[in-house]
């Protein structure tokens, strides 16, 4: 019992945090806070409840820089990384009309890579 009753409050502890969250975060900052309020809250806890709300689309998960992003609203997740400097900005893309043209369904939330040459690099000449 003690230890469903402590998974309960930690699991309600980490959902209440996840309201405070108004872009993307990581596991890591989601972990951050938690531990303040329950130093016996492990990292491990943290991922399973990401992966279950994944899961369960109620959180969208991203590949930002090799690492794992999440959002609780379906926001788009575009970058544009560099080819020679290997730089990453982070681009918002409001119009997803050239997607919807292609796509039979409907579309939740999407992630865009764009490769190129930033500008920095361009005027350099950068190899």
């Amino acid at each position: 019992m003690g230890r469903q009753s402590r998974n309960t409050k930690q699991k309600e502890l980490m959902q209440n945090e996840l309201k405070s969250f108004s872009s993307f975060f990581t596991a890591e900052d989601l972990y951050g806070k938690v531990k303040r309020k329950d130093g016996k809250i492990g990292i491990a806890t943290v991922y399973r409840l990401l992966n279950e709300l994944s899961k369960h689309e109620k959180l969208h998960p991203y590949l930002c820089e090799r690492k794992t992003v999440y959002s609780t609203g379906k926001e788009n997740h575009c970058h544009f990384i560099c080819e020679r400097c290997g730089k990453t900005n982070h681009i918002g893309i409001k119009n997803i009309d050239f997607a919807k043209r292609d796509i039979k369904g409907s579309i939740c939330h999407m992630q865009i890579d764009i490769h190129g040459i930033c500008n920095g690099c361009a005027r350099t000449g950068k190899a």
